[in-house]
């Protein structure tokens, strides 16, 4: 299945918070999209790795991708290393995308960061003829390098380089967003408090989109940051 873009995250719940509105829209544009979560989240401290699971493939479902699927790599405790980094090379060398987003280059959860650079030097790594790699069919995969490696934004308030208007579909990304239930607030849980599971963090959400649409003119945004310079054809191109 050749891709059009390929969204990962450390863990469930990282691209719907991330990049889940800039997801639903290239979805909606008749994109070919695919969500790769490194790991199961098994150290959150709500919910476990079966109910992340499933709030997992729920929140896909809401997103419209392709696929969506697991690396089963541990939770806070993978590295960027060969065995990772060739592991990453397979499934960019299977899928093809010509766009990848991942994880935030600086935040709070250790992970991201990490996230961030293993997936982004396994997207130059691929492209790369003398490594080589197999599919699950025992076949030697094509070296692949993605276009394009884009970084969302998550808890820090980073300064993206670039904006995607979103306008339209922020109710899609909260929706998936709140289908992981165990994570998020709500009212009737008993589970212990977390930094992400008050409502002041699920207002964050929907209130970062409406301030970056807000500063690009428009009614919501998601921010990146970019690998290199942003080019385009004319001035006259940009809004």
């Amino acid at each position: 299945m050749k891709l059009d873009m390929l969204a990962i995250g450390a863990h469930p719940d990282d691209v719907e918070l991330g990049c889940g509105a800039t997801v639903a829209k290239e979805v909606a544009n008749g994109k070919n999209v695919g969500i790769i979560d490194l790991t199961r989240g098994e150290l959150g401290t709500r919910g476990t790795a079966d109910t992340r699971k499933v709030e997992a493939e729920n929140a896909a479902s809401v997103l419209g991708v392709a696929f969506r699927l697991n690396m089963g790599f541990a939770d806070a405790f993978f590295i960027n290393d060969k065995a990772h980094q060739l592991a990453i090379i397979r499934m960019i060398r299977k899928y093809q995308p010509e766009i990848v987003l991942c994880n935030a280059i600086d935040d709070r959860h250790i992970d991201h960061a990490k996230g961030s650079k293993l997936v982004s030097d396994s997207c130059f790594l691929s492209g790369l003829l003398k490594i080589e790699t197999k599919d699950e069919h025992g076949e030697v995969q094509q070296p692949w390098r993605p276009k394009f490696v884009y970084h969302y934004i998550q808890w820090k308030n980073l300064e993206p380089d670039i904006v995607v208007d979103v306008s339209g579909f922020v109710a899609t990304k909260m929706k998936a967003v709140l289908a992981y239930e165990t994570q998020f607030y709500s009212k009737n849980s008993n589970e212990p408090e977390t930094p992400i599971s008050s409502k002041n963090f699920t207002d964050s959400v929907l209130y970062r989109a409406r301030d970056l649409g807000r500063l690009i003119g428009v009614e919501a945004g998601e921010g990146f940051n970019v690998e290199r310079y942003p080019a385009v054809d004319s001035l006259f191109d940009l809004k």
